[in-house]
């Protein structure tokens, strides 16, 4: 008998809807084809591609979890909640989410200025270029404007010169807090999860307390499997999951054949000894 951690699931990964390359249904293509079997597409702050993204995953025979990656700020810094198993026409998410995104066309021009004052003019109208939905237009589509320019080689390189604290064309921004988030997700039916936690630059008391809270509001899981954890890192999210009594999530993060870590369905399965998320919608 197959367990359920043995499940191909990928439940995270981006469109053209915010900051990915490949459409709704290219993605489901994708992720069928690599050999996922429940999927789910989160785009930042976006829903508006989860009806294809549900109709392509349907049409080949893939199970479907509707999904969000929302912008949180947390002790100052931006982490990332992953909503799963929402609905997407519910009137809370809906508007949290138009609020949280309000900030982003104001701070991209903020952006675009802060470049100009180091020489690199034109970089508004150039990231838009990159975004598919104006609304969402955000840091990535600059890196990828940046590296279409020749300033640097590749987006890993542009997030280690620009748009990080302490470099060129760096905005802070206000996003969401992490109360309202995890209720927008619940009052939606779906179940709040910490995205790629090994990414945030926190302490571990500061990271106990990220944990405690999230719990404490509501929240259910962290993701452990992801496409920006090492092998390591996969022991010790395993850990803190069945420390915090989390359930474990695993998703790729994918945004683009070329600039992503790790492919759609191509991640380590969970280690068995964890409860997966999709136990409560598979």
């Amino acid at each position: 008998m197959t367990r359920i951690s043995d499940l191909n699931a990928d439940l995270h990964c981006h469109s053209v809807v915010s900051d990915g390359t490949l459409t709704p249904e290219d993605l489901a293509q994708r992720a069928y084809a690599n050999g996922v079997r429940l999927w789910s597409l989160t785009d930042h702050d976006e829903l508006g591609g989860q009806e294809r993204a549900r109709a392509a995953a349907q049409a080949i025979g893939m199970a479907y979890v509707g999904g969000v990656e929302i912008s949180v700020t947390w002790m100052g810094q931006t982490i990332h909640i992953v909503g799963l198993g929402i609905d997407e026409k519910n009137p809370a998410l809906l508007e949290g989410l138009r609020l949280t995104r309000d900030g982003r066309g104001k701070r991209a021009r903020q952006i675009a200025d802060a470049l100009a004052q180091v020489g690199i003019d034109g970089a508004y109208e150039g990231a838009l270029h990159f975004a598919g939905n104006h609304d969402l237009i955000s840091r990535t589509h600059f890196a990828r404007f940046l590296v279409e320019r020749g300033v640097c080689r590749n987006t890993e390189t542009v997030f280690q010169n620009y748009l990080v604290e302490g470099k060129p064309g760096f905005v802070p921004h206000q996003w969401a807090n992490l109360e309202d988030t995890v209720s927008w997700i619940k009052q939606a039916g779906g179940v709040a999860v910490i995205a790629h936690p090994g990414r945030y630059d926190f302490t571990s008391t500061q990271m106990d307390q990220l944990y405690e809270r999230f719990k404490d509001f509501g929240g259910v899981g962290i993701e452990v499997i992801t496409g920006s954890h090492s092998p390591d890192q996969y022991q010790t999210y395993g850990k803190i999951a069945e420390k915090y009594g989390f359930m474990a999530s695993r998703g790729s993060d994918f945004h683009d054949p070329k600039e992503s870590h790790i492919d759609l369905g191509t991640l380590p399965l969970l280690p068995s000894n964890l409860t997966p998320v999709w136990s409560v919608f598979h």
